[in-house]
């Protein structure tokens, strides 16, 4: 079977058995603190395990986009070096939320590896968990009886909680789990070792294929385990191991799923795969590598310093190092392999499809760039004068130049050093210890109160996300006010800042999400008394984790079972809704003044201005812009009205045209916003302004590049744009009181030079500058004139030391004190001095802005031929005039803050040539 086949096999099987088959969500994670991507097959269904989410199906199955770099299940060092590990893997799994249990999973897992896929049962193994005496949890008898109605019992595994035993992370759902592992090994290694003895024990080709897990609690902060408010089931199945043991292979990479990328990559080096270890491990690692980064750029994740953008350039980097040492790829290559990557996923990730161009710009950029750094980093290495590499040395290299190790120890070798390893790690260890601590939360367990309000459910959530959290009522989008009561809150811990997450039973306080900062404000507890204050929490933010709307407090109401009244800070939202309302004029209007090509790539909406990222191959020129703001200007100025549409089809919503953002995971359920249906369209979940007319005034303030194919424009809006505009206009009365004094000043050194041409008296300024004109054209031609007088001086300057050429010891020196106050004009007359006069040494002196200047020039034969020296002469010299200076054997110069030291240095440099 093909890798297509196998996948559409999976989802038919499951779709048969009652399952609704779902898309991937983004592999880049949006509104969860704890995960910055998705790492599992279950990780965009863990609000549904923790009871946060409603239950849409109670049967699903899909295909997942996974990555795993970091964190409790990093595996990229091990990318490449070994068959079976990848960054980015698809994990194929079928979910029972609160439905079917173990009985079912296990005859389903067992049904289709050996009746629909049908592979041989003498080669699986399945495991179940042993129980653990420290935790209280009991032998899995139930998963052990039910596989033996399957599977011989000598075949079934007991497995400890470290391989048994399934856990998200430190808290989160968890439960015992079943393991279906596949013994590939040939007929005649099978005989020489059981296959049982092999399992979990690291053999590359006895490895798990699939894993049962049966989600029944969730660990707390404090290490206890509670049951889950249902049990479940999520099951997980590695793609493309699965691939490898129906196609009859021994390593992941040997499969159709990564050799069109393999055998590409080994035509274009001309390097055969199969042949060397070094290139082998160089291509999986390349052809592993550009998956990641494929899809995290589709779903909306750029290379970049900081955070998920960082783990994707560190992918890319590791890749382009590869290439470079072992496969002599010194020119950009991984962009090339984007084209077959998006002709496989075409029918399961088409946003990689449509996208390609966009993505192969932003890798090619992204290895040019790195490219650069290997050079840089190289030479660096090249001029490291030492006997053997120290582990600072090394890990600057690592850090900075992101050299992997391996690539430093090799280039040691070659020079016939070694590389102080222990130095290395020790430094590598301190640094991740320091992020470590950079990033540490506390996050104690929430303590949940017993309202007795009713919580209602919002009919839309906050991110056209569709289905909302069961345990909040947003009223955000109609109230800026709302009674509510506390339903839960927490204790964390951050950077030494102690903070309380509060959940409200209903709230006026939008959560960050797409791009829109959280509200602010308070919330108020009522009062029994008119005597009595009431106590006001302040609401410092708002933010999402997952579903859950969190509002963040520095401290606790006194009565935590009070009724309260929430209440956003109104100023600051009217700014944000504005701005939100204004990001989505302007989006229309680039797409119209730019072109069709323009997709949003980011975006930050605050109470002070948008920010939008859009996808865009060069540099919006000022006419463009002006043609944006004065397209968004007009709509405002139209005073649209805002039709507002919740709860549509996604499908509906499609096909009415609303514009939709790659990387956003939407519900079947959305919110259209739309101004003018001709216009403007898109699903959104922010505020926004009730008519065009409330946003008042538009303007851009800024356009940059933010990555390859990627343009970000600021803007501002209302208020702020007054307030803006007074400010450069202060700005631009204080750059013209400069320029007019500037322009007085070089009038004055106008007349100055002008009076000290020999013949000429006084100069009429009016006849050589409109003072008429505006000052920037004043100033361009009082500069031209006083280039022209001073070259005028200067040639002046040169006649008369051309008479004063003295001879000593068969050189012709001249050694003058000259009036030219422009050190440009002094380097060129010496210049030309010496290209007249043979055996020439030119020392000249001069006042410049009431500082003492030296130069010193020689003709090159005395350089040669008699050894002299500009650069030891100008520091003799610079001595007299309390100064310092250098430069070159034949020419240098020195500056001093004694200019009646100049007659003094002269007379020293000539007393040199005696």
């Amino acid at each position: 079977m093909t890798s297509t086949e196998i996948r559409k096999t999976f989802l038919a099987f499951f779709g048969s058995k009652g399952h609704q088959i779902v898309a991937s969500s983004p592999m880049v994670v949006k509104n969860d603190p704890t995960l910055m991507f998705i790492n599992s097959g279950m990780a965009p269904f863990k609000d549904i395990f923790l009871g946060n989410q409603p239950i849409k199906y109670p049967r699903v199955a899909d295909t997942q986009k996974c990555l795993r770099v970091s964190g409790k299940h990093n595996d990229l060092e091990e990318v490449g070096i070994d068959t079976y590990h990848h960054t980015m893997f698809e994990m194929l799994g079928n979910w029972s939320f609160g439905d079917y249990f173990k009985k079912d999973a296990i005859a389903w897992s067992w049904e289709l590896l050996t009746e629909v896929y049908k592979l041989q049962k003498d080669r699986l193994y399945v495991t179940v968990f042993e129980g653990d005496e420290k935790e209280k949890l009991k032998f899995d008898q139930d998963s052990f009886d039910f596989w033996k109605q399957h599977i011989a019992e000598e075949r079934i595994l007991r497995g400890n909680k470290k391989d048994n035993f399934w856990e998200m992370g430190e808290q989160g759902p968890c439960g015992p789990c079943s393991e279906i592992h596949v013994d590939l090994r040939s007929e005649e290694e099978r005989k020489k070792a059981d296959g049982k003895n092999l399992v979990n024990a690291g053999h590359p080709q006895v490895v798990e294929i699939w894993n049962n897990v049966f989600m029944e609690f969730n660990r707390k902060a404090d290490g206890s385990l509670e049951p889950l408010p249902a049990r479940h089931v999520d099951t997980g199945m590695g793609f493309e191991r699965l691939c490898m043991a129906l196609q009859g292979k021994t390593s992941n990479y040997d499969t159709d799923v990564f050799q069109p990328l393999i055998q590409f990559i080994s035509s274009r080096c001309g390097i055969k795969y199969g042949v060397d270890e070094k290139s082998d491990i160089a291509m999986r690692v390349m052809s592993d590598h550009i998956r990641a980064i494929t899809c995290a750029i589709a779903d909306g994740q750029l290379p970049s310093n900081n955070k998920a953008g960082y783990v994707i350039r560190r992918i890319l980097r590791r890749a382009v190092r590869y290439g470079f040492t072992f496969l002599n790829l010194k020119e950009p290559f991984l962009n090339k392999l984007i084209p077959i990557l998006a002709e496989q996923f075409k029918d399961v990730f088409p946003e990689i499809k449509s996208q390609q161009d966009f993505i192969m710009r932003v890798v090619t950029e992204e290895e040019n760039a790195f490219l650069r750094t290997l050079e840089v980093g190289i030479k660096k290495f090249e001029d490291l004068k030492a006997n053997n590499v120290s582990g600072e040395f090394a890990f600057e290299l690592y850090d900075t130049f992101g050299f992997p190790i391996d690539l430093t120890q090799l280039m040691a070798r070659e020079k016939g050093m070694d590389v102080d390893m222990e130095g290395f790690n020790k430094c590598l260890s301190e640094q991740k210890n320091r992020s470590r601590a950079a990033a540490q939360v506390d996050t104690e367990d929430w303590i949940s109160l017993t309202p007795a309000l009713s919580p209602v459910r919002t009919d839309v959530h906050p991110g056209g996300e569709g289905e909302g959290a069961a345990a909040t009522a947003f009223v955000g989008y109609d109230e800026l006010e709302s009674d509510c009561e506390i339903l839960k809150y927490r204790k964390v811990k951050a950077k030494g800042k102690e903070q309380f997450q509060l959940v409200l039973s209903r709230t006026p306080f939008y959560a960050e999400s797409g791009g829109q900062v959280g509200d602010t404000g308070y919330i108020e507890a009522a009062v029994s008394s008119s005597s009595q204050q009431p106590e006001k929490i302040y609401i410092t933010d708002t933010q999402k984790e997952n579903n859950l709307i969190i509002h963040f407090a520095d401290k606790l109401p006194k009565d935590l079972n009070a009724t309260f009244h929430a209440v956003v800070k109104r100023d600051r939202r009217k700014l944000i809704t504005s701005n939100h309302s204004a990001t989505h004029l302007m989006h229309s209007a680039l797409k119209r003044v730019l072109g069709a090509h323009v997709n949003q790539k980011g975006s930050l909406v605050n109470d002070e201005h948008t920010r939008f990222d859009f996808s865009h191959f060069a540099k919006v020129s000022d006419e463009e812009l002006q043609k944006i703001e004065k397209m968004v200007n007009e709509k405002i100025s139209e005073n649209i009205l805002l039709d507002e549409k919740r709860n549509v089809p996604i499908k509906q919503a499609q096909e009415m045209g609303a514009t939709a953002l790659f990387g956003e995971k939407y519900g079947d359920f959305v919110r259209v916003i739309v101004f003018d249906p001709q216009y403007s369209m898109e699903l959104c979940g922010g505020t926004h302004v009730r008519s065009t007319g409330e946003i008042e005034k538009f303007k851009i303030i800024s356009e940059s590049s933010v990555a390859a194919g990627v343009r970000r424009v600021e803007a501002i809006t209302g208020i702020l744009v007054d307030q803006y505009n007074e400010e450069q206009n202060k700005k631009q009365a204080a750059a013209e009181n400069a320029l007019r004094d500037k322009i007085e000043l070089m009038k004055a050194k106008a007349r100055n030079l002008y009076s000290g041409i020999e013949g000429k008296s006084v100069i009429d300024l009016e006849k050589e500058v409109d003072l008429k004109a505006p000052l920037q054209q004043q100033e361009d031609t009082l500069s031209k004139l006083i280039d022209n007088l001073t070259g005028e001086i200067a040639q002046n300057v040169k006649t008369g030391l051309l008479k004063k050429v003295t001879g000593i010891n068969g050189v012709n020196l001249i050694a003058e004190q000259i009036q030219l106050g422009n050190a440009d004009a002094i380097k060129n007359i010496s210049f030309e001095l010496k290209n007249q006069l043979e055996n020439l040494v030119c020392v000249l002196g001069a006042t410049i802005d009431g500082k003492a200047y030296l130069s010193v020039i020689i003709s090159e034969n005395l350089v040669k031929d008699k050894n002299f020296n500009a650069s030891n002469m100008i520091r003799e010299g610079a001595k007299e005039i309390q100064g310092g200076g250098g430069g070159q054997p034949f020419y240098a110069t020195a500056g001093g803050k004694n200019p009646a030291g100049i007659p003094a240095a002269l007379e020293k440099i000539r007393s040199l040539l005696k």
